[in-house]
């Protein structure tokens, strides 16, 4: 029987048995367990490693226990890369009963607090220690729908040995000041790699958002399957919490401040109302929202970044064209690869 090496926050290594991944099906419907019909997802080898970097979740609000157990069914491993912070977000990550769970301590360097590049260099840390064909990022406010979760197993099985392939673009959703309303202006990434090949140099850049092959962007094919975010969906105190210590990490503020009690929801242009399901996962939190924002048609209140949305718009609807987007990667054309 193969083992696999579980990490502990402390260095400590033990062996555990091999575990197989457990689609969600009829017969398993959260994918925890195994079940006649997830034979498909057993795997030899570790084909997907999951990996996720956090600090301070509990505080700033992170659905990040959902956003683990959203893919936990399709990876045969998941390294999540805790930083040392004030809250008890190393507790809540350990208590998620999985043994493919590989939970690793780190710190983050306060004297590298600008353009978020601390968030590229821990997630380039915990990609190190993949050890899958592909690795799957997952930040700790995205989320993927289990109706999703067949597709992209699928994609991971068949383009394990197409070299040609390095990463798996996905579609985005992007909720804003509420589970129900989600923001759709052109400075709201529509598509990101969440995907990537393992051991040909990728790395994560920027604040993370995406990855760089070497010295080239990525060559993808469209996984499918949609990201849903919800960075900017909790109480209006809480994500004023997270800009607040944000600001820190992004703009070299001396100190970490902890709250910013003005923060409101802004009527930004281009909300328009959620029309879809929400992962099973994620809707009693969904639910449970118990605080009110409904978007409103304000073009008085709108900044000069929303009236450039309103203009690059009006250019896409002339042109056909999305003018001015930026794409890290770089489509394969051609590729016989399909979702459907």
């Amino acid at each position: 029987m193969r083992y696999a090496a579980i990490v502990t926050g402390r260095g400590q290594r033990t062996s555990a048995p091999r575990y197989v991944c457990t689609m969600p099906d009829a017969a398993n419907p959260t994918g925890t367990g195994d079940s006649p019909d997830a034979a498909m997802c057993r795997s030899g080898d570790i084909l997907i490693s999951g990996f996720t970097v956090i600090r301070n979740a509990v505080l700033m609000g992170y659905p990040v226990v959902e956003a683990i157990r959203s893919i936990l069914p399709i990876v045969d491993e998941y390294i999540v890369a805790v930083g040392a912070g004030d809250d008890s977000t190393r507790d809540l990550i350990a208590s998620i009963d999985s043994p493919k769970i590989r939970v690793v301590d780190t710190v983050w360097d306060r004297t590298r607090n600008t353009g978020g590049h601390m968030l590229a260099e821990k997630t380039n840390e915990a990609l190190a220690m993949c050890s899958g064909t592909w690795c799957f990022y997952l930040q700790a406010d995205e989320l993927v729908h289990e109706l999703d979760l067949p597709v992209i197993r699928r994609a991971c099985e068949q383009l394990r040995d197409d070299t040609s392939v390095e990463g798996l673009l996905f579609r985005y959703t992007h909720f804003y000041g509420s589970f129900s309303i989600i923001a759709t202006a052109h400075n709201w990434y529509r598509n990101e790699v969440r995907i990537v090949r393992n051991r040909i140099g990728a790395r994560s850049i920027g604040d993370a958002q995406s990855f760089m092959i070497a010295d080239h962007k990525a060559r993808v094919v469209r996984s499918g399957a949609t990201i849903l975010h919800y960075g900017w969906a909790k109480r209006p105190e809480r994500m004023g919490r997270k800009m607040a210590r944000f600001h820190y990490w992004y703009h070299g503020a001396r100190e970490e401040k902890t709250e910013d009690a003005d923060f409101v929801f802004r009527q930004i242009y281009g909300l328009q109302p959620f029309t879809g399901s929400h992962p099973a996962i994620m809707r009693a939190l969904a639910a449970a929202q118990d605080w009110e924002f409904a978007p409103q048609f304000k073009p008085a209140d709108w900044t000069p970044k929303d009236w450039k949305n309103v203009l690059s718009r009006g250019a896409e609807l002339l042109t056909g064209r999305r003018w001015g987007e930026r794409k890290k990667y770089r489509l394969v054309r051609g590729h016989p690869w399909s979702p459907s």
